[in-house]
């Protein structure tokens, strides 16, 4: 395989996307009236009438919205293990879906540059399962749990609209399973892939003239891409609902998660990665880093029409998450009475309430849709930290280090409404108050290490307002506006930038201000083209102050600005074929300077990371393009994904490359009068391209890089049945 070139350093140049949005928005003003012209003859198009559950309304199809929103739908026919939620988010704009090929650290998700930062887990965003909030009160969000055997679409909102759903909204990812109906159906998917990959995959929907259910499991293990990577994953969800008098409807939702000692290779630096990028660093065989995690939830929903146009609307939700987790920090390190350990123990109890009214109708003559609301959120956290030795033992669970009970709270109200003010003309707009309690209580004080009990409040008001209009009944043009805030989140609140211990209360939320102006086009053939032009600044942008050995410790850094272009289309080309596009241009860069550490021992920063610098963790292109033949029961594609460099650090001395990879997929299906047998296979990284999956932002050590896996082949096949088939 050709080595990765290596990078140069990176200059700071000044922004040149208004041009850019400049040459964007004439491009769309042009293209799309030109296309809805051509559509004037044609009928109009059909809008089904699909609850939009990222925006809050039920009755408005996603085309009416004034915001992007990309809705998936998963109908069994990808080429893929069917285990992880970035499979299906490739062609998603704005979005990055990252598989770090790192079991032990998860999918690595952002939207227009919110959650680039974060080294594990979700951060900046806002995650649904079946309207069951995937991300805890303090804003930290896992997508691990998540069953996709069972998942029907996926709908993914982007721009200001996502600030009403609270705290840390750069966007809203929300994953919706599959309901039960008669007759009783199933599927079963096997498959197996490069470095002993192997998955099994199934699922029982039916319904009675009451209740319906659905069931579906899978289970997951590899030897992992890159040495001491192996890990095993086991998911279960449960979805049952049932019809209530009045039209009124309940729907019971649980699910189990459990990953037992999931390797952590950690990143590697620059030479290493040129050296060999399938290895790891030597300290993770040192200290066997590695981490647990496992998962139990419990949701119910409520739906009940009251006449009139009114409905109530309640959800309820609990859940445990307990993490283990070993890091690979030196003995030495620990040393210093303050440091809470190279072990960390989280036992998670959350849970929460929402109450929603509704109400439909009209207003001066025009159909109106009305929805208010409350809801309350708790995560109690009992954080503990251990050493990771024993004597001249490492990699073991040693002396007690830290004890916290930590809980925070969220209180928030809401209001939306969408009003159809004309014929052509329609208004959304909205607002949000959150008000978020962190508390901590330390169990941990000893004469070295002194009591860092402590409590801070958080609240802010997001209003929301877009406007849309309609030139035909094909095309849509909109804008937006809205506020949105970031608190921090207990990792982050977790370890202080000084190396001090407690919790970082002095961090404060980052706020911001969003605009966007976007377009949207269908038409009666089923082609779709979608545009969106945004800009976000924010005021006390959180940013990684530093990352060592797994740990990260983050700062305040002041103004920082995202702005940029995306761009989508799915289109019909001939009979048989199809084509789908998506690319995404960010502009993500610090408007103030600020001093920073560089190095893992460093405590007094002195280097200063001037204006105008790329917000680390962003990449400034990227693309993804998808050509299908379908003839007969045959179905081949051909895919290229591609990303820019990304910048690794806020000094922007390194960058991971950015690279172009194609991947190639084949699959048969043969209908029986039993069902429908598929089977496929796939190429990813098909000319064996080196490059990085993801980054770790600010790795005091160096070790920024993830290397994404060379060619690998993936063989599958899927039983699709039904009681009804003949």
């Amino acid at each position: 395989m050709p080595p990765i070139p290596a990078p140069a350093p990176m200059r700071v140049r000044r922004p040149v996307l208004p041009l850019r949005l400049r040459a964007c928005a004439l491009a769309v003003a042009l293209a799309l009236p030109a296309l809805a012209a051509a559509e004037d003859a044609a009928d109009a198009v059909t809008l089904d009438r699909l609850q939009v559950t990222t925006a809050r309304l039920r009755d408005v199809p996603a085309f009416e919205v004034p915001a992007s929103v990309t809705t998936i739908a998963l109908d069994g026919d990808a080429a893929g293990q069917g285990v992880a939620l970035a499979e299906a988010l490739a062609g998603v704009p704005g979005l990055a879906a990252r598989e770090r090929q790192n079991f032990a650290q998860d999918t690595q998700l952002s939207i227009r540059g919110f959650g680039a930062r974060s080294t594990f887990g979700v951060r900046g965003l806002r995650l649904y399962a079946d309207g069951i909030p995937a991300t805890m009160p303090d804003g930290q969000g896992q997508v691990s749990h998540v069953v996709m055997a069972g998942a029907e679409r996926i709908e993914v909102m982007r721009g200001p609209f996502s600030a009403l759903h609270g705290n840390s909204s750069g966007g809203v990812v929300q994953v919706t399973s599959a309901e039960g109906r008669a007759p009783t159906r199933g599927h079963l998917q096997a498959s197996i892939g490069r470095d002993d990959a192997r998955a099994l995959a199934a699922s029982l929907r039916g319904a009675g003239d009451v209740l319906g259910y659905a069931l579906a499991a899978s289970r997951f293990q590899t030897d992992g891409w890159r040495d001491h990577s192996a890990a095993e994953r086991s998911w279960l969800n449960l979805k049952l609902h049932a019809g209530l008098p009045g039209d009124g409807r309940l729907v019971l939702v649980g699910n189990h998660f459990d990953a037992p000692d999931a390797l952590d290779p950690l990143g590697l630096d620059w030479d290493q990665l040129q050296a060999d990028p399938r290895q790891a660093t030597g300290v993770a065989h040192q200290f066997n880093t590695r981490k647990s995690a496992r998962q139990d939830q419990l949701g119910l929903r409520w739906e009940q029409p009251l006449g009139g146009g009114h409905a109530l609307e309640a959800m309820a939700y609990a859940g445990q998450r307990d993490i283990e987790q070993f890091l690979a920090i030196p003995a030495g390190a620990q040393a210093n009475p303050l440091h809470s350990g190279g072990v960390i123990d989280l036992d998670n109890d959350y849970g929460g309430l929402d109450l929603r009214w509704r109400w439909g109708g009209s207003l001066a003559g025009r159909t109106v849709e009305l929805t208010a609301g409350a809801n309350a959120d708790r995560q109690r956290q009992h954080r503990r930290g251990y050493e990771n030795f024993v004597g001249e033992v490492l990699g073991v669970r040693g002396a007690l280090r830290r004890d916290e009970r930590n809980r925070v709270d969220n209180r928030d109200l809401y209001a939306q409404a969408w009003w159809q003010l004309a014929d052509r003309w329609s208004l959304l707009a909205g607002a949000r108050r959150s008000q978020v309690r962190f508390d901590s209580r330390d169990g941990y004080v000893t004469a070295t290490n002194p009591d860092d009990s402590g409590r801070v409040d958080y609240a802010r008001t997001t209003p929301v307002l877009g406007l849309s209009f309609a030139p035909t009944g094909h095309l849509r043009l909109y804008a937006s506006a809205g506020r949105g805030f970031e608190t921090p989140t207990f990792n982050e609140l977790g370890y202080r930038a000084d190396g001090g211990a407690g919790l970082a209360f002095d961090l404060a939320p980052a706020t911001s201000r969003n605009l966007e102006l976007g377009a949207k086009w269908r038409s009666g053939a089923g082609a779709q083209v979608e545009a969106a032009l945004f800009r976000v600044d924010t005021r006390d942008e959180l940013a990684v102050a530093r990352n060592v050995g797994g740990r990260s410790s983050y700062r305040n850094v002041g103004r920082s600005r995202r702005e940029g272009a995306e761009l989508s289309a799915a289109l019909p080309l001939a009979t048989d074929w199809s084509l789908e596009l998506a690319w995404t241009w960010l502009d993500a860069r610090f408007r103030d300077a600020f001093p920073v550490c560089t190095g893992a021992g460093c405590t007094d920063p002195s280097v200063r990371v001037p204006a105008g610098s790329p917000i680390p963790g962003t990449t400034r292109q990227q693309g993804h393009a998808r050509l299908r033949w379908q003839p007969r029961a045959w179905s081949f594609a051909l895919e290229a994904s591609g990303s820019a460099s990304t910048a690794v650090s806020d000094t922007g001395a390194r960058e991971a490359p950015g690279h172009v990879l194609a991947h190639l997929e084949a699959a048969r299906t043969w209908t029986t009068a039993h069902g429908r047998l598929r089977g496929f296979a796939r190429v990813d990284n098909l000319f064996d391209r080196d490059w990085v999956g993801s980054v770790i932002v600010n790795e005091g050590n160096g070790r920024y890089y993830e290397p994404g896996p060379g060619r690998g082949l993936l063989l599958g096949l899927r039983w699709d049945w039904s009681a009804g088939a003949d």
